[in-house]
């Protein structure tokens, strides 16, 4: 049975009127490089959602797997001031969502989106879909439009 957020995000991809099917695995995939080697996929097609805080607001930044965010980089590039990873505990009460399983939509309240311009280069992308087991493959233009996010480049 799916989770609340699996549902939450299910919700936010009708509401965005993107007809995309989550697709559920037997065994968790919390990272790029796990979910890279379930989907058969180069580990830069993985859409990671990470989560910082920047000046106390929420930061989701959609990164290429293949990818480090360079935090101090991104702040200068967002004029935000220091960036710094969120604490678990940060993460779900904004998102609603665990690490490991952040997807870039159904969030309680929208929440400000950087996505990685290199992850224009896979014509399919996949992003979590709400926990460790779901995921979802959808294009970098629905990535973008989805999430109403910016193009910035993370490193």
């Amino acid at each position: 049975m799916p989770t609340s957020a699996v549902t939450q995000v299910q919700a936010a991809l009708s509401a965005a009127g993107v007809d995309i099917e989550l697709t559920p695995f037997p065994e968790p995939v919390p990272t790029a490089v796990a979910a890279a080697a379930v989907l058969g996929c180069e580990v830069g097609a993985i859409a990671n959602s990470l989560v910082f805080e920047a000046a106390g607001q929420p930061l989701l930044v959609l990164a290429s797997g293949a990818h480090r965010v360079d935090t101090a980089k991104l702040a200068e590039r967002l004029g935000t001031g220091k960036i710094r990873r969120a604490t678990p505990d940060f993460v779900f009460e904004h998102t609603g969502q665990r690490i490991g399983g952040v997807a870039p939509v159904g969030h309680p309240r929208r929440v400000r989106t950087v996505v990685d311009p290199d992850l224009a280069a896979y014509p399919v992308l996949w992003a979590g879909g709400g926990d460790e087991n779901t995921m979802f493959a959808t294009s970098y233009d629905q990535l973008l439009a989805m999430t109403g996010g910016t193009a910035v480049p993370v490193v």
